[in-house]
This record gives C-alpha cells, sequence and structure tokens, in this order.
C-alpha cells in the first residue's frame, strides 16, 4: 500500500503520509505549463517534494518518485512496477482534482482510496453543520465560532480580553522614521538550484532565480515561524494594513507558501504566535484571525459552492487584464510597485492583494476570472482553493456570498495607508484632468454603472449620497472610458 503524496501535501506529521512506510511523488512537467507560473512557484513546489522525498527516504520510507511529462504517465509507470500496488491519497482540496486522481489511478489499473485532509483545523462536517443550507456565509460569525470550539483565545467561555476581533488596532499606519524588522535570512535547501533549472525550462521569465527567498524544508520553514514569533509579531497588528515602498514584507509573518504545501501545520503555528510572551493581543488575535478564520473559511465556501463560485461574475465585468499586471509598466505608483514586487518574488501581502491589486481591477471592470487567473499563476502561495474565493468573492465582487459590499477605495484609502501617492505621477486630490488619479475617476464611475445594484446596499448609502451631490457624473463616464481604453493600451 503506498500514500500517493501531491506536492501541496508535504507533511508527514499527520494524515496518510504518518501511517506509512511507502509514499509515491509525481513530478509532472506538463501541469506546470498548465499557467505561466511564476518561476518562483515552480521552484517553491519542485524543490519542497525533491526536500520531502529526501526527508521521508532519511527516515527508511520508500519513495517511489517519477519525473514525467504527465501525472498519468507517473502512475502508468508505478503500475507498471507495482501492478498490485493500492494507493492512498489526503483528499486535495482543489475542486475536481480527487475525481481527476481517482480516473488516472483507474486508468492506469491501480485503486485508490482518500482519507481527511489533516492540513486544516475544520473538518468538513463541522463546518457543513454550522454552514446548514445558507448559501451567503459571513466570516466574522465563522471566527467567533471557530474560536469558542476549539477554545483558541478563550478564557472561561470568554475571549481574551473581552473582545473578539481587534481589527480597529490593525489599521494603524507607521510613523516616516519606522525601521521594519529584517526579512529573515531563509535557508532554501539544497534542490533550490536545479528546481530553478527545471522551471526556467517549462516556465515564464518573471523573475531572477537568484531572488529566491522561501524555506523548501520543514526546518526552514521552522525558522521563518521563530523569526515571526521572534521578531516580527509586536509590530504585525498595529501595521499589518499598512504598505510602505521601501518594505514588501513589512512584518507580515511570511508563512503562507509553508502552510499551503503543508511544511506547516495551522495548530502550531497559532500556538506558537499565542504562547508569545510579551507580544500584544491585537497582534496575537490578528493572526489568528488570518489563520483560525479566513484560511479555513475560504477553503470551506470554495469547497461548498464550486464550480459556480469560480464563474461568478454578478457585476458583469468584461475587461480583459490590462498588460501593467504582467509587466509592471504604468503610471500608477501603487500597482507599479506591487507588480514589481509580484514580479521579483511572486509575493504581495494581503491588502497589496485586496485595495491594490483587486482594488483597481474591480474598478476598472475587469473579469473576475482574468484577475484570478493572474493570481494563481503569479503568487509564490496561490493555489485554486485560496485565490477563487479571494479574488472572485473578496476581491472583485463577482458573488456576495462572503462579503456584503464590494472592497472599492478611491486614491484617499491608498494615500492614508502608504506613501505611494506622495510619489505618484497622478494627482491623488483630483478626479477630472489629465493628471488626476485614475482610481478617484474610476471610483465615482463605479458607483454610477453599478447604482442599480448597489444603491440599496446598507453600507453604501454614505458613498451614494456623495455621489449624489457631484455635477460631472457625465465627465466622469467620459474619462473613466478613456482610462479603461489607456489600461488595455498599457498606457495608463
Amino acid at each position: 500500500m503506498t500514500v500517493w503524496v501531491l506536492g501541496d501535501q508535504l507533511t508527514d506529521r499527520s494524515g496518510p503520509v504518518a501511517g506509512s512506510d511507502s509514499a509515491l511523488m509525481i513530478e509532472a512537467t506538463a501541469f506546470g505549463r498548465r499557467l505561466p507560473y511564476h518561476p518562483h512557484k515552480l521552484t517553491l513546489v519542485v524543490a519542497a517534494m525533491r526536500s520531502f522525498r529526501d526527508r521521508l527516504r532519511a527516515d527508511g520510507r520508500t519513495v517511489h518518485y517519477y519525473q514525467c511529462e504527465t501525472f498519468a504517465d507517473g502512475l502508468a509507470a508505478h503500475a507498471a512496477a507495482h501492478p498490485d500496488d493500492h494507493l492512498r491519497a489526503m483528499t486535495p482540496p482543489t475542486h475536481g482534482a480527487r475525481d481527476r486522481m481517482a480516473a488516472m489511478a483507474d486508468e492506469a489499473g491501480l485503486t485508490i482510496d482518500f482519507e481527511p485532509d489533516p492540513r486544516f483545523l475544520c473538518a468538513p462536517a463541522a463546518f457543513d453543520e454550522w454552514a446548514g443550507d445558507r448559501d451567503e456565509y459571513r466570516h466574522e460569525a465563522f471566527y467567533r465560532w471557530q474560536r469558542d470550539r476549539t477554545g483558541i483565545l478563550i478564557d472561561d467561555g470568554e475571549p481574551v480580553g473581552g473582545e473578539y476581533n481587534y481589527d480597529a488596532q490593525n489599521r494603524e499606519t507607521p510613523p516616516a522614521d519606522w525601521s521594519p524588522p529584517a526579512v529573515p535570512t531563509v535557508d532554501t535547501g539544497v534542490h533550490t538550484d536545479a528546481a530553478a533549472e527545471w522551471a526556467a525550462e517549462i516556465g515564464e521569465d518573471w523573475a531572477d532565480p537568484a531572488t529566491f527567498q522561501w524555506p523548501t524544508t520543514r526546518e526552514g520553514a521552522l525558522d521563518v515561524l521563530d523569526a515571526f514569533v521572534s521578531d516580527r509579531l509586536e509590530e504585525f497588528g498595529p501595521y499589518q494594513d499598512a504598505m510602505r515602498s521601501d518594505s514588501w514584507a513589512m512584518a507580515h509573518s511570511l508563512l503562507s507558501p509553508a502552510l499551503n504545501l503543508g511544511l506547516l501545520g495551522p495548530r502550531e503555528v497559532i500556538d506558537r504566535v499565542v504562547a508569545a510572551e510579551d507580544a500584544p493581543l491585537a497582534s496575537v488575535e490578528g493572526f489568528v484571525r488570518q489563520v483560525l478564520g479566513w484560511r479555513e473559511f475560504l477553503r470551506h465556501v470554495y469547497r461548498r459552492e464550486m464550480p459556480a463560485l469560480a464563474a461568478a461574475n454578478q457585476l458583469d465585468a468584461t475587461l480583459d487584464l490590462p498588460p501593467a499586471y504582467w509587466t509592471g509598466e504604468t503610471r500608477l505608483a501603487c500597482l507599479a510597485d506591487v507588480v514589481d514586487g509580484v514580479r521579483e518574488r511572486g509575493y504581495a501581502h494581503h491588502i497589496e492583494r485586496l485595495m491594490v491589486l483587486s482594488n483597481i481591477a474591480t474598478l476598472l471592470g475587469v473579469r473576475p476570472q482574468a484577475l484570478n487567473r493572474w493570481f494563481h499563476a503569479a503568487f509564490v502561495d496561490a493555489f485554486h482553493w485560496v485565490t477563487t474565493p479571494n479574488v472572485i468573492g473578496m476581491g472583485t465582487f463577482g458573488t456576495d456570498q462572503l462579503s456584503t459590499k464590494p472592497y472599492v477605495t478611491s486614491a484617499n484609502y491608498i494615500d492614508e495607508m502608504s506613501d505611494y501617492c506622495s510619489g505618484c505621477a497622478y494627482d491623488r486630490s483630483a478626479t477630472l484632468g489629465a493628471d488626476a488619479c485614475p482610481l478617484n475617476t474610476l471610483y465615482w464611475d463605479f458607483l454610477d454603472r453599478h447604482e442599480d445594484r448597489l444603491r440599496a446596499n446598507h453600507r453604501m448609502g454614505l458613498v451614494y449620497s456623495h455621489l449624489d451631490d457631484r455635477d460631472d457624473r457625465e465627465e466622469i463616464r467620459t474619462r473613466a472610458d478613456r482610462l479603461r481604453s489607456d489600461a488595455l493600451d498599457g498606457t495608463i
């Protein structure tokens, strides 16, 4: 009996690998060509797979490791060598993946059983019991339920500190003389160079392989966790929504790639953070909310609402993704800096993803599916179960199943939470004119275009009252149309 291990299931601490002495792993080149993936993403997954293979072998286990064009080729090779083998596998979170795995195993003449995924803290049955027959989901309610049932940051039945959520303390902007904590130095593992060569052969030329800086081993991931708790956690909370052009990492944990590959588990990172001495409660709770709350919430909304979720487009957005998302060539300082960071390292923190990348695409009217495809390809921590609810639900308001209003903003928010506007070619205070910030024009145009759908939203009454006070709506529409053309031409 052999456990088939996928590239994002790299754990032997629990799950099917924990109780097995035989594993099957397949590097499928064709899978790496499915999207124009960032080479650091391909490097990360392949180097981590090879490191995990070595870990299992060093522990005395047998690992059948195939480097093939397709998964089907790998299964066929394994079946030829071990025709009587029976496969076990961790249930993958990606929609349709279990059925595809079962079909490939059957085609190869192998049998396969699936077991629960231990890389999450809320089992499907538990979430389904909480959700009932609802088709609209609210994170805050789920998060409080998660806290209560797990006992995390709960003392004698009440939330530690008296509140479940300290988000109001997570929105500060750092002073001008603030120095962010140093980005941790990472041992990227012995397989990184070879994996980078493999990625360069099959992938896109996004970035210099020399800038790769993600852990590909369990030990390296633990080092990053240690660095977060000791050096970054204190300032993570207050500044987690802030953006600075001179700090791509700010005080963020940088743990999502390791978590999503299985190198770290959610309970162990939560326990480490909760146990941190002298850490501000708002920082601890903010991190717990991301891992215990949002990550688990997305996984289950995706599970329940696919495949319709991936196709959702309730605002009828039709624009193609502007080339600036691929090139970083734009006069918008915020977009240019964030895309340059994505190109260099396959990463941006959550506010950059939501309030710059998704916000601008939503204001322009970019198809949610086009933006989702880009996110899936561009980020080292991206998988379909992660990006689809984040981008289509939260980021573009393609569906209202996850949020009650679109997360869109003018230049005001960007200026408040970052230093981008002070060095931008556009005027952050103007809505019309050649140098007016496109976000201002597009924000008012967005409200205007979607008035029939959004005006009755109880959370948007104030902004529509401001729209009612404007007497330049026709000029806004005209410039917004021009900006959409400019975006597609790469001249915005």
